[in-house]
């Protein structure tokens, strides 16, 4: 039996889907919004998700990539009310199983389904047979879930050559990333070619990407072999592609396209058989909004999705971090190996890290050399400013209001069965108070409303302290 997701704000539609689904023996949950879906998606494994264009939070050509990038990464068979060509195109092209409109018949709906589970069986199986034992992690360092995960989507990745996009923060270490999904993958052997998009200079860019015949451009003297052209076989990994100039993307696209593409000053188209890998730490999805980002070049990107988690979410790597790297320091300055206290430790855990896995290596660098011979990294050791910083969040923190009381609670509480006995008492006793004014003091009264015993009344009244009289 298996998991089906249906994503669609149409109530009537999930109905129908999940009867079908049920039909065919499986198993069926339904989300009506893009938030919903991804958010039931991480949360559970399934198997086959149908997913709606038009959701009233965006489009689901937008959620497919993230889906697919789930750890039980599904088959998606996209459904829509509004036959659109160019959108079947690009739903093909994301990834997606199938594209079939909503007024499909149901046994066209149960076929997808089907062929999409049979698909998902076999494809299971032969990664399981050729499952990577040890995968290639050079310098990724970490063992928390959220390390895990990517690393895990890194191993899927590597079995294609579909196009991986990989999203971070500055300093998440998407370079790292992009050079495991490359030594993992069959073209390993071959190049890994790395082009920062931050760096091109836009008069030569694309000389430098494409390549040149001698004479083609003043300076031009003799021919050179383009960036594109040296990934043949191999890997191209465009750095922070965000910043490709727009001028450039729609030739960009053909090449991704086609493979093919002529150098400045020649004749001649050339091809180029190379496995993309892009990464970027700025929201393309708005850039495309602000006309700054082509569409279609976007969706050719985003085949693949890996989200690096920033550090500030991955507080348990950083005891292993800080490790490996004062480890590597001390070994190349020829330093005798160091200890840390676990005020240190604290400290980095306590610092919001907002350059992430690269600040911190550059912290740890620069606390050795403050260090010299001293056998143990102390929080003096530390850069002031982070010290600072980390002091005087913790001050504020414990003079916000309700902080010392919190304190005081937390130092003073007590047993559960303690604190059900002292609440239990006070409720009993402020009811008895209440029930002798009620009943003017009056025992055969007060026992007639609480539906107590004489006797027992009386044994209440004693062990609270209270009389019977006024």
């Amino acid at each position: 039996m298996s998991r089906i997701l249906i994503i669609d704000d149409d109530d009537m539609m999930c109905a129908t889907l999940s009867k079908l689904v049920k039909r065919a023996e499986h198993t069926a949950a339904c989300a009506n919004s893009c938030a919903a879906g991804l958010s039931a998606a991480k949360a559970e494994a399934f198997d086959v998700v149908f997913l709606d264009v038009r959701l009233p939070d965006g489009n689901g050509l937008d959620l497919l990539p993230k889906i697919e990038a789930t750890a039980s990464a599904p088959e998606v068979i996209i459904m829509t009310g509004f036959g659109d060509p160019n959108g079947a195109e690009l739903a093909i092209k994301c990834g997606a199983w199938d594209y079939i409109e909503k007024s499909s018949s149901a046994k066209e709906i149960t076929l997808s389904l089907e062929r999409a589970l049979q698909y998902r069986l076999e494809k299971t199986a032969v990664a399981e047979n050729h499952k990577i034992t040890a995968l290639k992690r050079d310098q990724i360092i970490g063992t928390s879930p959220q390390i895990n995960a990517c690393l895990d989507q890194v191993a899927q990745a590597a079995g294609s050559d579909v196009n991986v996009f990989i999203t971070g923060e500055t300093g998440t270490g998407k370079e790292l990333f992009a050079r495991a999904v490359h030594e993992n993958s069959l073209r390993t052997h071959n190049n890994f070619i790395v082009v920062d998009c931050t760096a091109l200079p836009e008069t030569l860019v694309e000389s430098l990407l494409f390549g040149h015949e001698k004479g083609s451009f003043t300076g031009a003297e003799k021919s050179r072999e383009g960036l594109v052209r040296q990934a043949h076989h191999g890997t191209l990994f465009l750095d922070e592609v965000g910043e490709l100039p727009l001028s450039l993307q729609k030739s960009f696209l053909r090449v991704l396209q086609e493979r093919r593409f002529r150098p400045l000053g020649s004749s001649k188209e050339i091809e180029s058989d190379f496995r993309l890998v892009a990464a970027t730490n700025r929201d393309l999805d708005q850039m495309v909004r602000d006309g700054q980002f082509r569409e279609d070049l976007l969706y050719r990107l985003r085949s693949y999705l890996i989200e690096l988690p920033p550090l500030r979410e991955r507080l348990d790597d950083i005891g292993v971090l800080t490790r490996f790297h004062v480890d590597l320091f001390c070994q190349r300055y020829g330093l005798a190996p160091k200890g840390f206290s676990p005020e240190f430790l604290g400290m980095l855990k306590a610092y919001p890290w907002p350059g992430n896995v690269r600040e911190l290596v550059h912290t740890l660098e620069r606390t050795l050399s403050a260090a010299r011979l001293d056998p143990t990294l102390f929080p003096k050791h530390l850069p002031t400013h982070l010290r600072v910083q980390v002091t005087r969040a913790s001050v504020e923190n414990d003079s916000s209001p309700g902080a010392a009381t919190s304190r005081a609670l937390n130092e003073n509480l007590p047993t559960l069965q303690d604190y059900r006995e002292s609440v239990y008492n006070e409720a009993e006793q402020q009811y008895l108070q209440d029930l002798m004014t009620q009943a003017n003091h009056q025992v055969s009264e007060a026992c007639r409303l609480s539906g107590l015993s004489q006797s027992r009344l009386y044994a209440l009244l004693k062990k609270h302290g209270l009389s019977r009289t006024h």
